[in-house]
């Protein structure tokens, strides 16, 4: 039964609080849960419930809730210094601390962090980078970047404009000029009729014809998630990333990959691109980086675009008042501390994410399933209602919302992914 305070909690949201993507009169209509607590994998709601929280928050909980190490990393911060900016040649040890960790876990050719608020404001970041690139590369021309349909790179203007979601666009436009977009690798849904690896090497081939369409003296960038996280954990045949490899080798292109979910262990490793065997130029993070317990993203950058903007680029006009927040930046450092002190993930890649894999692949003999995929501790179920062709149901009964709402009100959160294309 919901207590009176409760009661008036949710008249408080109803009447002002307008959420992220969410449709607010029928959120107004039905009014929102209310979570008052949260520990371990588990949250709970203002009747005393737990609920599992399959989704990490939003792919962001990486070492669960509750974790006093990190309140107390807050905390003391807080009490020492728990503001200052990085402009005017300013630093504090956190962000320094962060940036010198950050770099020792990231490929070898990764030397430096810009550090943002959040994984929009990341991508944000990383198309100013680009295009300041090749400018002083002498090519300013090269302005275009490449990124897939169905992609999610954040809501900012620029973000929402890298990334591929139609009803996003649709709302957001026009979009930032000099930004195409290609077929993602989604082999369940558009590429049943071939294996999977020659599937993989068909999108890549859909990079290289872009390439050429566009002219390769104009593309900046590549920019993709390792695996994509919003679009519906569409995790890519294993032919994809080395034939994209091979069409940027040969162009001169930058290659971003998007971690802002994959990255701090969710596939098994540190970053999904040293899953994939990736040497990206431009590496956006965020979500894991602090577990969620305070907003905090960056851009991990290569060194040869490191070196460039540094060594003949001048004042970089760009940057947030949060930059290396210190209180931030501490937790963060907590964080990534206990990551490495309690192996997560190694867990992830050898306990865990297996044992996840075997479980999960099992929900195939469901009737209503049709592909059950996972790669460490990310995973989809393709709902179908006819198994044998993978026909979906009539979008009109929001198959997928449903799935999701009965597993919520049955002590689970998953999401439902079925974006309109």
């Amino acid at each position: 039964m919901t207590s009176p305070d409760a009661a008036r909690l949710k008249a408080l949201d109803r009447d002002h609080y307008m959420h992220p993507f969410t449709d607010f009169k029928a959120l107004g209509d039905e009014g929102s849960r209310l979570i008052t607590a949260a520990h371990g994998v588990y949250i709970e709601d203002d009747e005393g419930r737990q609920i599992l929280d399959a989704m990490a928050g939003l792919w962001c909980v990486n070492l669960g809730y509750g974790r006093q190490e990190l309140v107390g990393a807050a905390t003391r911060q807080l009490q020492q210094l728990p503001y200052y900016n990085s402009f005017f040649k300013t630093t504090h040890p956190p962000a320094a601390e962060l940036a010198d960790t950050l770099c020792g876990l990231a490929p070898g050719h990764i030397n430096r962090v810009f550090f943002t608020g959040s994984g929009s404001e990341a991508n944000d970041t990383v198309l100013r980078m680009v295009r300041r690139y090749w400018a002083l590369k002498g090519q300013p021309e090269k302005q275009w970047i490449i990124a897939r349909d169905n992609a999610y790179h954040g809501s900012t203007v620029a973000g929402m404009s890298l990334g591929g979601m139609a009803p996003m666009q649709a709302q957001g436009g026009p979009c930032v000029p000099g930004i195409a977009h290609i077929r993602q690798p989604y082999w369940f849904d558009e590429g049943r009729e071939m294996s999977p690896e020659a599937f993989g090497k068909v999108c890549a081939e859909a990079l290289e014809a872009r390439i050429q369409a566009l002219g390769p003296d104009k593309v900046a960038a590549f920019i993709a998630e390792p695996v994509q996280g919003a679009g519906g954990a569409i995790i890519p045949p294993e032919s994809y990333w080395p034939a994209i490899k091979d069409v940027l080798s040969r162009y001169d292109i930058l290659l971003v990959v998007d971690e802002v979910i994959c990255g701090f262990g969710r596939l098994g490793e540190w970053f999904g691109s040293v899953h994939y065997d990736l040497e990206p130029d431009l590496m956006p993070i965020a979500k894991g980086l602090s577990s969620g317990y305070l907003p905090i993203g960056g851009v991990l950058v290569g060194d040869r675009v490191a070196r460039t903007l540094i060594d003949d680029g001048g004042e970089f006009h760009h940057g947030f008042t949060y930059s290396g927040h210190p209180v931030c930046a501490a937790v963060a450092l907590e964080n990534l501390r206990l990551m490495k002190s309690e192996s997560v993930v190694e867990q992830v890649r050898q306990v865990t994410g297996p044992y996840l894999a075997k479980r999960w692949k099992a929900l195939e003999r469901h009737p209503l399933i049709g592909e059950a995929r996972s790669l460490g501790l990310i995973g989809a179920l393709e709902i179908v209602a006819d198994k044998a062709t993978g026909a979906r149901f009539d979008k009109s009964l929001k198959a997928g919302e449903t799935c999701r709402d009965i597993c919520f009100e049955l002590g689970l959160v998953m999401r439902c992914c079925a974006w309109p294309r």
